[in-house]
């Protein structure tokens, strides 16, 4: 089923309007011009009774049956404008009947805030400036504001939204033309950087648009020790939402050292964004637990580092290697077997004198 976007609603008024505008319009002159020709003076005498003369009221007229005609096709044509029209911003308010299941809707929270648009999507995921949005598809904004007031808009789109501080102004819109680029502007003066506070809104094929939406949510593990080797075993590491009761379904991850790949880990099944909650615990109970926090709106990285005691006596031992062919004190061999040493002013020990007599 072809659903209509707002575009086409408001082009679909639009051209009404100007076609029955003009339709009236021509008519109107054309009925004036006819007049002026039919009744202008050709500075003949005429001795019709049923032209009025000057500061006379006209008579005759058939009883007013052309003043009523014409007042009644005016009526008919304004009643149904306004029905018709009433109708369309009906479909605009409220579309959800029209769009089916095939149409699942995508839900964004748009922020504006310090003349920059922030964008948050249902799974949690976060941009900065760019909204994607899948083609062909309706997408339900809620707008609020985090400063100021502003006024969300997309002119290509024929959307806007009122973004005002602890308040949520809800409204749609569904482009119907994938690898495009239209412009966000805010229409509410602001403040300095009004002019400035701009954005894109990117429409992706649908396909596109769920791989990207998925990644946002895929998190990037590092654990390491103070010599910054990769940690391989003797650790679990546990991801909790930090609303995670708020949610119909457990938000909890947990991998073994065996999940990572020489201490590195992609983590793919997360399926909610937010913050989360890290706890890494180890079998070595000389091995303090970290507790930590992470945001998972947009593809982090994260590189845990821990304190491991066998890494840091291996450090030690390598330190304390010391070099056969010397002494600390500075003594050289003469290559006789015997230690020749220097005084620090450049003269030879006495010892080193007797063996050179």
């Amino acid at each position: 089923m072809q659903v209509d976007t707002r575009v086409d609603v408001f082009e679909s008024i639009f051209l009404v309007f100007l076609g029955l505008g003009t339709l009236v319009g021509v008519v109107v002159v054309a009925y004036i011009l006819y007049n002026a020709y039919k009744y202008r003076d050709d500075g003949e005498a005429t001795t019709d009774d049923s032209v009025p003369t000057l500061g006379e009221l006209p008579t005759g007229g058939k009883g007013g049956k052309k003043l009523f005609l014409s007042f009644g096709i005016s009526a008919i044509i304004v009643i149904s404008l306004v029905i018709w029209t009433y109708g369309m911003l009906l479909y605009v308010e409220s579309p959800e009947d029209e769009f089916g299941e095939e149409k699942d809707p995508v839900e964004v929270e748009v922020t504006g805030d310090s003349f920059a648009w922030y964008f948050e999507y249902e799974n949690g995921a976060e941009s900065i400036g760019t909204m994607r949005v899948p083609a062909d598809q309706p997408v339900y904004i809620e707008a609020t504001s985090g400063d100021v007031w502003h006024t969300f808009g997309v002119p290509d789109l024929r959307v806007k939204a009122d973004a005002i501080p602890g308040e949520y102004d809800e409204t749609w819109f569904m482009a119907d033309e994938a690898n495009t680029e239209h412009q966000i502007r805010c229409f509410e003066l602001c403040g300095n950087g009004h002019s400035n506070m701009l954005g894109t809104v990117q429409v992706m094929e649908p396909e596109a648009f769920e791989q990207w939406l998925d990644e946002q949510l895929h998190v990037e593990m590092e654990i390491v020790n103070q010599n910054e080797e990769p940690v391989t075993e003797g650790y679990e590491v546990e991801l909790v939402h930090v609303n995670n009761d708020q949610y119909d379904e457990d938000l909890r991850y947990t991998y073994t050292a065996e999940d990572f790949d020489n201490g590195t880990i992609t983590i793919e099944d997360i399926e909610q964004g937010g913050e989360y909650n890290v706890t890494i615990t180890f079998e070595n109970d000389q091995i303090e637990t970290i507790e930590d926090s992470i945001s998972v709106t947009s593809g982090p990285s994260e590189t845990f580092e821990i304190e491991d005691p066998n890494a840091a006596n291996a450090s030690d031992d390598g330190g304390n290697t010391s070099d056969d062919g010397g002494t600390d004190d500075g003594s050289t061999d003469d290559g006789s077997g015997n230690e020749s040493a220097d005084d620090g002013s450049g003269n030879e020990s006495a010892a080193a004198e007797v063996m050179a007599e």
